[in-house]
C-alpha cells in the first residue's frame, strides 16, 4: 500500500543574535497582546449573544494600529498578528462545536512564545532561512534534512521556558514505506513497565521524571528562596526550567522509538482508550502517570499509523481487559491493582497482569476488526463463556463493555 501525501512539522533549534532576540521577542509580545485583544472583543460579543467574525477582527487589528497605545503593533511584521486572529476563529469554532473549552487568555509567564509565519513573510533559499523585517537568516541547526524539493507552508519560530529558540517548517511529505509488518499486537500500558505487548514482551519504564527528582527539589527549593523581580530568581527560574526540558526531550526521544519500532513492526495495532486525564486527578498515581507520557504515546501511534497505512484500534475503556481470563473467559470479581498475577477461578491458569490484559485486547481488536465496531458486551454466562453481539460501525474504535 502505497503511502499518501501528509503533511509534516520539522523542528529545528536556532540560536538567534541579539538583535534577532529582541526582534523576536517584541514579535511575541504583539503576537500575544492581538490575541487578547481578539479574544476579549469576541467574548464580550459572545456574552451579547453575537458572533464576531475573522474579517471583523481583521479590521480592528487596523484601528488597533492606528491608536497611540498600540501604535507599537506596526513595528512587527502583520502576518504573525494576522495568524493570532485565526487562532482565535479556530479556538472559537472548536468551542461552538463542543469540542473544546472556552478559548482562555495567553499569559505572559504561562503561555508559550510564538509566532506563525506564512509564505510571504519568510525566506528560505540555499539553507538560510530569513523572517520578515529581518536583515540576517537565522543560525537553523539542519540536523536532518528537510524531504527533497519541499516548500513549507507556514513557519513557526518558538521559545521555550528554558529560553531555547525553534523553527517548525511544515511540509508537504510522502512517508517512506514500510516493509513487512504483518502481524497483528496488543499493547497494555503500564507504569512498571510502559508497554506490555501481547507476545509477552515488557518494556520498562525509563521513569525520566523520577531520576532528576532530586535534581529538580533542589533548583525549585533555590528558586523560592530569590527575592521576586530580582536577577538571581530569574536564573532560578531558568535552572527549573531547563531541567524540567531535559526531562521532557528525554521522554519525547523514548517514545519516538518506541511508537516507531510498533508502527514498524505490526500491521494491526491494539490499544485501550484510558482516562489520562481522569487519572491525573489521583494523586497516588498523577506523577506516575504524567512521567510515563501515555496520551504522547498514543498520539504518536495515531498519526504514525496514518502516516505508513497500519490500523490503530481503539477498545472502550470500559472493556474489562485485566480481570478477564483470555484462556476461558472467565471474568473475575475482584482484581486490586497490587494484584500483578492471579489464577482464574475457572480454568486454573495463572496469569501476568498485563500481558494477560493485551492479550485480551488483540483478542477485542481482531473482533472489531472483522465483525465491526460494539463487539461486547463481556459478561459471565453460567458456563463461564463470553457473549458477543455484533453491531454495525466504523472499525476504527471498538467498544467492548463489561
Amino acid at each position: 500500500m502505497r503511502s499518501r501525501t501528509v503533511k509534516r512539522a520539522f523542528r529545528y533549534r536556532f540560536h538567534p543574535t541579539a538583535v534577532q532576540a529582541a526582534a523576536l521577542s517584541r514579535t511575541f509580545g504583539c503576537v500575544r497582546k492581538v490575541y487578547n485583544l481578539a479574544l476579549a472583543a469576541r467574548s464580550e460579543a459572545w456574552g451579547r449573544g453575537e458572533r464576531v467574525t475573522y474579517a471583523r477582527t481583521s479590521a480592528m487589528l487596523t484601528q488597533w494600529k492606528r491608536t497611540e497605545e498600540l501604535a507599537f503593533l506596526a513595528d512587527v511584521s502583520s502576518v504573525p498578528l494576522q495568524q493570532a486572529l485565526r487562532h482565535v476563529q479556530s479556538a472559537f469554532a472548536a468551542f461552538w462545536d463542543k469540542r473544546a473549552r472556552h478559548p482562555r487568555f495567553k499569559s505572559k509567564k504561562r503561555s508559550r512564545a510564538t509566532a506563525e509565519y506564512t509564505r510571504s513573510a519568510f525566506v528560505l533559499r540555499g539553507g538560510q532561512l530569513t523572517l520578515a523585517k529581518m536583515k540576517d537568516p537565522l543560525d537553523v541547526v539542519w540536523s536532518r534534512p528537510l524531504p527533497e524539493g519541499a516548500e513549507p507552508s507556514t513557519v513557526t519560530v518558538s521559545r521555550d521556558a528554558a529560553g531555547r529558540y525553534f523553527v517548525s517548517l511544515l511540509c508537504e511529505d510522502v512517508p517512506a514505506e514500510l516493509s513487512g509488518g504483518t502481524r497483528a499486537v496488543g499493547i497494555d500500558v503500564g507504569i512498571t513497565s510502559l508497554v506490555t505487548l501481547s507476545t509477552g514482551e515488557k518494556i520498562g519504564n525509563p521513569r525520566h521524571g523520577r531520576r532528576e527528582r532530586a535534581r529538580l527539589t533542589r533548583a525549585q527549593r533555590e528558586l523560592a528562596r530569590k527575592e521576586k523581580g530580582s536577577r538571581n530568581r530569574f536564573k532560578a527560574r531558568v535552572k527549573v526550567a531547563r531541567i524540567h526540558a531535559r526531562v521532557a526531550d528525554r521522554r519525547r526521544d523514548a517514545l519516538h522509538q518506541l511508537s516507531t519500532r510498533l508502527v514498524r513492526d505490526n500491521q494491526t495495532l491494539v490499544i485501550e482508550d484510558l482516562p489520562v486525564r481522569n487519572m491525573l486527578g489521583n494523586h497516588a498515581l498523577a506523577r506516575s502517570v504524567s512521567d510515563a507520557g501515555w496520551a504522547m504515546l498514543r498520539s504518536m501511534l495515531e498519526y504514525k499509523c496514518a502516516w505508513y497505512g497500519r490500523e490503530l484500534i481503539v477498545i472502550d475503556r470500559w472493556f474489562p481487559s485485566t480481570k478477564l481470563c483470555s484462556s476461558c473467559g472467565r471474568l473475575a470479581d475482584v482484581l486490586p491493582l497490587g494484584v500483578r498475577r492471579w489464577t482464574c477461578g475457572g480454568c486454573g491458569t495463572t496469569h501476568d497482569r498485563d500481558v494477560n490484559a493485551a492479550v485480551n485486547l488483540l483478542a477485542a481488536g481482531l473482533a472489531v476488526a472483522v465483525c465491526g465496531d460494539g463487539v461486547g458486551p463481556q459478561r459471565n454466562s453460567p458456563e463461564g463463556r463470553r457473549s458477543a453481539k455484533q453491531k454495525s460501525r466504523p472499525v476504527r474504535e471498538g467498544t467492548l463493555s463489561s
